[in-house]
């Protein structure tokens, strides 16, 4: 969010999945998380986004869970130019950094950005998740030659963007198509 100062915040704050662990806390509204899953239970066992974890993130006193949450704001001349952040565990970086790469590097518009197709690769399990039209049937045939496997997936994340127009200022926000009820909000 921006205000009408020019301050800005990127945040994000995970539940884990789909309204956490499904119980609200007494009279308070809030949905408990369960970050639990985002600590290894078993090791060399996937947790429910398919991440194989270790020792290193062992429940135990003073671990942190494992998280991918990057809210993220890009300067430019040290100034604010894209405020961005997404949920989808394993796939957030893969969204915040595509939406970013989309803007600066293949000069879509904000909108365009965020709701393009994605890509996410996270080693194990040992398979490329892709959202439909993200690859040409040539690309994916050569990839395959390599080796790759895919796993086409319908969507994952909900990108929220703001970004300011270096030239003019402008202010433009823009929620992802893939949870159309989101909201990203510029003075």
């Amino acid at each position: 969010m921006i205000d009408k100062d020019g301050n800005c915040v990127s945040l994000t704050y995970t539940i884990n999945y789909l309204f956490g662990l499904g119980q609200i806390a007494k009279d308070t509204g809030f949905f408990l998380n369960n970050e639990m899953d985002d600590f290894t239970s078993k090791t060399g066992v996937p947790n429910a986004f398919g991440l194989v974890q270790g020792e290193a993130n062992a429940i135990a006193p003073q671990k942190r869970p494992l998280s991918s949450m990057s809210p993220s704001i890009v300067l430019y001349k040290n100034k604010p130019f894209l405020l961005t952040g997404s949920p989808g565990g394993s796939t957030i970086i893969s969204t915040t950094l595509e939406s970013f790469l989309n803007i600066v590097d293949f000069k879509m518009n904000v909108k365009q950005a965020v709701d393009a197709p994605r890509v996410h690769e996270q080693w194990l399990p040992e398979h490329i998740y892709v959202e439909p039209n993200y690859l040409s049937k040539q690309t994916k045939k050569g990839l395959e030659k390599m080796g790759y496997t895919f796993k086409f997936v319908r969507s994952w994340g909900a990108d929220e963007a703001i970004l300011i127009n270096p030239k003019s200022g402008l202010i433009e926000g823009a929620n992802d198509r893939r949870r159309p009820a989101g909201l990203a909000q510029g003075y």
